[in-house]
């Protein structure tokens, strides 16, 4: 009945979630990548370098892709850099995105 078709569309809910990856990813294009990636996977969202040497953002799309980018961000990365944490905070499901498209912020 509907109903079933509401949970379904709620597993395909769209969340938005803050993150911070550390190690060897500012000079080696870690931002160009990950904006390369989240358009691939169609999100929205924003990525920048801190002045503490690490690069953050946020992103915005359905579950299941921002799972995937998420999975990138912990382990792949742009081919020269380095990963060693990425840490993931402020996820919540959100009713629309908030961005129109993905951008390296300065």
């Amino acid at each position: 009945g509907e109903a079933d078709g509401a949970a379904m569309a709620e597993g395909e809910g769209l969340v938005s979630v803050d993150y911070e990856v550390s190690g060897k990813v500012q000079g080696v294009f870690f931002r160009k990548y990950t904006q390369g990636e989240a358009k691939r996977l169609g999100l929205v969202g924003w990525v920048q370098n801190t002045s503490h040497g690490t690069v953050q953002g946020q992103v915005q799309g359905p579950t299941a892709r921002v799972r995937e980018l998420q999975e990138w961000l912990r382990k792949t990365g742009s081919p020269q850099s380095r990963i060693s944490r990425a840490e993931f905070r402020n996820e919540k499901t959100i009713p629309v995105l908030e961005h129109k498209d993905f951008q390296i912020l300065k």
